[in-house]
């Protein structure tokens, strides 16, 4: 997927400031589009160097931002959204801070609302172990952690 440099180094490092600067980014994206545009090596260094020194890239703040997001915006559980992180290669350590930001009753009450949300689409499911069974895969497939599942579905 490598294709030959398209353009300068003052080019490139121009769009990739602006790359960063659209929203939060980790090392793994910005090294993944820099090398779709071409640029390896010592120039890609020095692209992610300067990056880092003028807070373009930061992965605290990447991380951050993307648990925030996940989790408010697409419901998702800790599971899944430490999942997604590990496929981006930011540090456990960048993990585990972003994670424990989260509110446990925040988090609590959103997989309960995702509970009754999903009971209610499923009324016309006769057999409760059935409909049962569905609402907690659908809960445990947003990344909700088996425990917790059960604890929603015994308030249910």
């Amino acid at each position: 997927m490598k294709s030959e440099c398209n353009f300068s180094f003052l080019e490139a490092k121009q769009k990739i400031e602006a790359f960063c600067a659209y929203q939060d980014r980790c090392h793994f994206e910005v090294s993944t589009k820099l090398n779709q545009w071409g640029i390896v090596g010592e120039q890609k260094d020095q692209l992610i160097a300067h990056l880092i020194n003028n807070r373009f890239l930061d992965e605290e703040r990447f991380a951050e931002s993307f648990v925030s997001g996940k989790f408010r915006i697409k419901r998702w559980g800790r599971i899944k959204i430490r999942q997604q992180l590990k496929a981006k290669f930011v540090p456990d350590y960048c993990i585990k801070k972003a994670i424990n930001q989260i509110d446990g009753d925040d988090y609590f009450a959103t997989l309960q609302s995702l509970a009754v949300k999903k009971s209610s689409e499923l009324n016309n499911e006769r057999d409760s172990y059935k409909k049962k069974a569905k609402i907690m895969r659908f809960l445990a497939s947003k990344g909700y952690e088996q425990d917790l599942i059960y604890e929603a579905m015994n308030a249910l």
